[in-house]
């Protein structure tokens, strides 16, 4: 017959060290077992904002520049197309309006190279049925001037100039009868020159 066999209660030290290992948390983290960030220092912070405005800045400086640039040309340009369409227009006008009548025929076949589009065809056929007979015929002489002209708007290929123009006709051996009149003259640029494509009285 067997006897039952003792059961030894383990000792207050081997629990005590039982216990120490269960609950004791890793070195590591912390007693939940997260793991806490160190936050960015704010120098840091500051290099990231400085290296991010810095090439804004500069980008903004370029095309800013680049604008007033294109802004300054753009000026240049209109007021050098400006000038040129009136002194286009100015000269133009004259020839248009001045004849005699031993040289009517050549001076307003000429004028004709001053002109462009549907314009120059009318006045081809103005001055070849009506103008150079009649100054031929009847002796009429025509002298025009231009006291003033003023740019309406100017681009590189396209201007309006108004135009005041003084007209003196002389018929046969009579007395000369003046006239003042202002006429809206549109001008296009064909290659280098300008060249008179409208020719409106006001």
């Amino acid at each position: 017959m067997s006897h039952p066999q003792a059961v030894t209660a383990p000792s207050d030290e081997s629990a005590d060290a039982e216990v120490e290992v269960a609950v004791e948390p890793d070195s590591d983290n912390d007693v939940d077992g997260t793991v806490t960030e160190t936050p960015a220092p704010e120098a840091t912070r500051r290099h990231l904002v400085v290296y991010l405005l810095i090439p804004l800045l500069v980008l903004s400086m370029t095309v800013g520049a680049g604008y007033l640039k294109f802004r300054q040309s753009s000026m240049l340009n209109a007021q050098a197309a400006a000038a040129s369409s009136v002194q286009a227009a100015t000269d133009g006008t004259i020839a248009l309006l001045s004849y005699r009548p031993d040289t009517a025929q050549e001076t307003l076949t000429a004028a004709r190279d001053r002109l462009t589009g549907s314009f120059r065809d009318s006045y081809t056929s103005l001055t070849n049925d009506v103008v150079i007979p009649g100054s031929t015929q009847k002796r009429i002489s025509a002298t025009a001037t231009v006291p003033a002209a003023a740019s309406v708007s100017a681009t590189a290929s396209r201007a309006v100039v108004l135009v005041f123009v003084d007209q003196s006709v002389i018929v046969g051996e009579g007395a000369p009868s003046a006239t003042a009149s202002a006429v809206q003259v549109t001008l296009d640029k064909v290659g280098n020159q300008w060249l008179i494509s409208g020719f409106d009285p006001k």
